[in-house]
Order: C-alpha cells, then sequence, then structure tokens
C-alpha cells in the first residue's frame, strides 16, 4: 500500500488524458476541460504531464504550446479576443466533412499484417485489421498548418513545447505504439505527431515520420491512459469523449453499433483507470453523458453539431464533476483541489 503521507503535496503533481473522438469529441474536450477549470479551477500548467490521442492530440498540442483552454473555447465559438493566439482554421471546411473519401482497394499496411502474424500476442487484433483495412485518402494539412502557425507564434524556433506533451500514434509497420515527447521514444516536430495521431485507418493517409508511416493512436487505445507513470503524479484527470459512464439506450441501429463501441473502450479505460488508483493514484474520469451522447449522434465527424456540443459539455460535465465529489463513484478517491 503507497504511503498516502507521502504523495500528499500542497500542489499536486498532475496529468490530463484526452481521449479521441473526431471533431465532435475535441468540442466536447473543450467545454468539459472549461468545466472542470470554472468548478475545480484546475487546469492544465506548465508543469503538468499532458497526453493526447486522436483528436486528443489535438487538444495536448494547443495547451504544449501554452494556449489556454479560455482561449480555445472562444475560437471555437467564433469569439476569439484580440489577445489570443491566432488559431488558423475553418470549422466548415478544414475537418474534410463528415464521411471520408472513397479509400484505395489495397491493404493499408502488409507489413502490419506481417508483424501480426509473427507477433499475434503483441498486436492487438484491432491494430492488425487496420492494416488490412485500405489505406485512407483524407489528408491531414489543414491541421498540420493550424499547429504550425501556433507554433510559429507562440514557441518559435522549437519543433516540440518546453511543456510535458505526450502524442500518442501508431506505427503501421509494426503495430507498435509511439509517445512522441516521452524520453526514449522516437522525436518529430509537434505538427507531424499530431496528424500521424489524428490519422484514422481507411480515412486518412498514413503519416511519415523520419520514414515510417504512422496511424492514429486510438486504434490500440483510446486514451492510453496507460502510459501515465503512477510514480510520478498524484492526480489524473480523464477526458474521454469515446467513453459512455451511462450510455443511453438508442433505437438507431447505427447508434446501437456506436454504443457497443463505447461500451467497450469505456472498460478498457475504467481498466486503466482502477490501476492508477490501485497504486493511490487520484483518477476523476470524465465521459459524455446521456444529453452529451443525444446531442453528438452517430457521427462524431459532424462539423454541424460542433458548438451545441461545446455547450451542452459545459453544463454536463459541471454537474458530472460536482456529483464525483459529492458521491465519488466505487473506487474513485476524492480529488484534492488545493
Amino acid at each position: 500500500m503507497p504511503d498516502m503521507s507521502v504523495r500528499r503535496r500542497a500542489a499536486p503533481r498532475r496529468a490530463f488524458v484526452f481521449g479521441g473522438g473526431g471533431v465532435l469529441g475535441f468540442a466536447w474536450i473543450v467545454g468539459a476541460l472549461t468545466a472542470l477549470q470554472n468548478e475545480l479551477g484546475i487546469h492544465p500548467g506548465p508543469d503538468d504531464l499532458v497526453v493526447g490521442t486522436s483528436a486528443g492530440a489535438v487538444v495536448a498540442g494547443l495547451l504544449g504550446c501554452g494556449v489556454d483552454i479560455d482561449s480555445i473555447r472562444r475560437h471555437q465559438l467564433g469569439m476569439p479576443l484580440p489577445e489570443d493566439p491566432p488559431i488558423s482554421w475553418n470549422y466548415d471546411l478544414d475537418s474534410g466533412g463528415a464521411l471520408p473519401p472513397r479509400p484505395g482497394w489495397r491493404p493499408g499496411s502488409p507489413r502490419l499484417l506481417w508483424s501480426a502474424l509473427r507477433r499475434h500476442d503483441e498486436v492487438s487484433r484491432i491494430v492488425a485489421l487496420s492494416g488490412l483495412l485500405p489505406r485512407g485518402r483524407g489528408n491531414l494539412l489543414p491541421i498540420h498548418r493550424m499547429l504550425d502557425s501556433v507554433v510559429a507564434e507562440v514557441i518559435p524556433d522549437q519543433d516540440w513545447p518546453d511543456r510535458r506533451t505526450w502524442v500518442v500514434a501508431v506505427d503501421y509497420d509494426s503495430g507498435r505504439r509511439v509517445v512522441f515527447g516521452r524520453d526514449g521514444d522516437p522525436s518529430a516536430q509537434l505538427a507531424d505527431a499530431v496528424c500521424a495521431s489524428c490519422s484514422i485507418p481507411a480515412w486518412y493517409q498514413p503519416v511519415e515520420i523520419d520514414g515510417h508511416p504512422y496511424i492514429d493512436g486510438g486504434t490500440i487505445s483510446n486514451t492510453s491512459l496507460d502510459v501515465v507513470p503512477a510514480e510520478e503524479v498524484d492526480e489524473v484527470y480523464v477526458l474521454a469523449p469515446m467513453a459512455a459512464l451511462a450510455p443511453d439506450s438508442p433505437r438507431s441501429p447505427v447508434a446501437m453499433v456506436e454504443r457497443r463501441v463505447r461500451r467497450a473502450i469505456t472498460r478498457g479505460i475504467v481498466h486503466d483507470a482502477d490501476e492508477l488508483r490501485a497504486a493511490g493514484v487520484k483518477v476523476m474520469l470524465l465521459t459524455p453523458g446521456s444529453e452529451d451522447l443525444a446531442t453528438m449522434g452517430a457521427n462524431l465527424m459532424n462539423p454541424r453539431r460542433r458548438t451545441e456540443v461545446l455547450n451542452t459539455a459545459l453544463r454536463t460535465a459541471a454537474a458530472e464533476i460536482r456529483l464525483q465529489l459529492l458521491e465519488p463513484p466505487a473506487g474513485l478517491p476524492e480529488v484534492d483541489t488545493a
């Protein structure tokens, strides 16, 4: 049993973990993170670890550059202030639409399929399936341009933020998880790493970094919460837009399939959260509730619902935070706000 008196500090060591979830998942994270700031006065600081996967990697990249959540929210709502860092993004066009372009017809990564056969105990079936899916034809140049412009404006002459920023992707040849920004993992420019983390198989083209193709980190884990080192943190705040602790019961066949995926994702995240709690780390897990799910719909890439999803998350996440503080779920210790 860890010595909690040693772990307790005047300024808790914190990690923030942001999961994947497409265009609407990004909007939900912005709303939920704003609620966390408003309710508890907690937001990612210069010394905190920030881990991002897929859409969560975009959030992590912006925060890592020092762009605060209020600036990101104002930009999402079309109301930036003159002093806000420039975020060059067209919300109607740059996400590429609610449906992917038609992919190619050949398997996306024969090398990954071979790796899965040779190392079947190390490469998950979902990652192996990613190699079988056809290669996507969508591109992530708008995200790359946006992050390049932020980096040039906020942290010029740097390839990576000074803040602890980890971006998760998957090597498309080997199926191994790579955490860009973590000591010992491959290095990359921030925009390249974030685009790699967002490269959904069969939707977007893989992103090549130093001769290696990479795809969406969510093919291994939606949040990669398990990469957070328990010995280095006291508190972890997990914002997972593709999970659901209290799922609804939709009637649409497409939504029903989507909820099955959410249940599987939720089980994995809850398991990883319980592992951290067992090590003495305090974890607050926020996921969309029934109202959020209804607002999102089944297609998380639909940009038309972006503002509504953000505004809904502002209310629902605030209510969930208050509820967790009053009645922590089983196994969830109360969270320090000092």
